[in-house]
C-alpha cells in the first residue's frame, strides 16, 4: 500500500498500463542494440546531451554536457566517449558511475524536434589516446566517460512541439530573475541574513571569469 498523500497512485506496471495502454508496434520495435547510421549522425551533430546516473543506493542525478558538435566520439557501433570538461568539481556523475555503471543519455540537436536516447553501461577512464582526441585549444580533458551502448532509439517530437523549445518566441527574458550568484548566495545564506550587494557582485564576477577562462 502506498504511503503517498495523493490518491490513485499507480504503483506497478499493470496499473500504469491499465491507464496508458500498450505502445504501438513500431514504438516497441524501434529500440536498437547498437548505433546505426542515423544514431551516429545525430551524435555527430549534437552539441548537447544530458546524462542520467544513479548512486549505489539509487539516488538519481541528471547532468548536462555540451560542446561543439562532434565532441562526443563514436568509437564503434556500441561504444561512445564523452570528454569530461572542467566544472564545479562536484563530479556527481563520475562518482555515481563508479558505484553504478547504468546510464541514460539524451542527445539534442538545435533545430531538431526529435532526440536520440541511448542507454548503456559506463566507466570513467583516463585514456591518453582518447583524451588527446578531445583536446580544445591545447587543453586535454583529465578524464572521460566511456559508454558501452546497449540500447539506442529515436524519440518523437511531441515534447518539443508542446514546449516550442527552439521557437524564438519562446525565449524568456533572463533579466526577470536574479543572477546565478545572487540565487545561490540566497539559497545558502543563513535565515534572515541575505547576502550583501558586494558579495553578490564578487560571486557574479567570479562566475563570469570562470566562464571565460575555465571552459576547457
Amino acid at each position: 500500500m502506498s504511503n503517498s498523500p495523493f490518491a490513485a497512485v499507480l504503483a506497478d506496471e499493470d496499473s500504469v498500463r491499465g491507464v496508458i495502454g500498450t505502445p504501438m508496434e513500431l514504438a516497441a520495435k524501434k529500440a536498437l542494440p547498437r548505433l546505426d547510421k542515423y544514431c551516429r549522425e545525430l551524435v555527430r551533430r549534437s552539441p548537447f546531451l544530458t546524462i542520467g546516473t544513479a548512486s549505489a543506493n539509487g539516488k538519481a542525478d541528471v547532468s548536462p554536457r555540451g560542446d561543439k558538435p562532434g565532441f562526443v566520439l563514436v568509437l564503434d557501433d556500441n561504444t561512445i566517449f564523452i570528454p569530461e570538461r572542467p566544472g564545479n568539481n562536484r563530479v556527481d556523475t563520475l562518482i555515481n558511475i563508479t558505484e553504478n555503471p547504468n546510464v541514460g543519455l539524451l542527445f539534442l540537436v538545435p533545430g531538431y524536434d526529435e532526440t536520440l536516447r541511448v542507454n548503456g553501461r559506463a566507466t570513467v577512464v583516463k585514456d591518453p589516446a582518447l583524451l588527446e582526441r578531445c583536446a580544445v585549444k591545447g587543453k586535454i580533458p583529465k578524464v572521460g566517460v566511456l559508454v558501452a551502448v546497449e540500447e539506442a532509439y529515436l524519440h518523437c517530437a511531441k515534447a518539443f512541439r508542446r514546449s516550442k523549445l527552439w521557437d524564438p518566441e519562446s525565449r524568456q527574458d533572463r533579466s526577470e530573475m536574479p543572477s546565478l550568484g545572487k540565487m545561490i548566495l540566497d539559497q545558502t545564506a543563513d535565515a534572515g541574513n541575505p547576502p550583501a550587494e558586494d558579495e553578490v557582485k564578487s560571486a557574479d564576477e567570479y562566475i563570469e571569469d570562470n566562464y571565460r577562462n575555465e571552459l576547457y
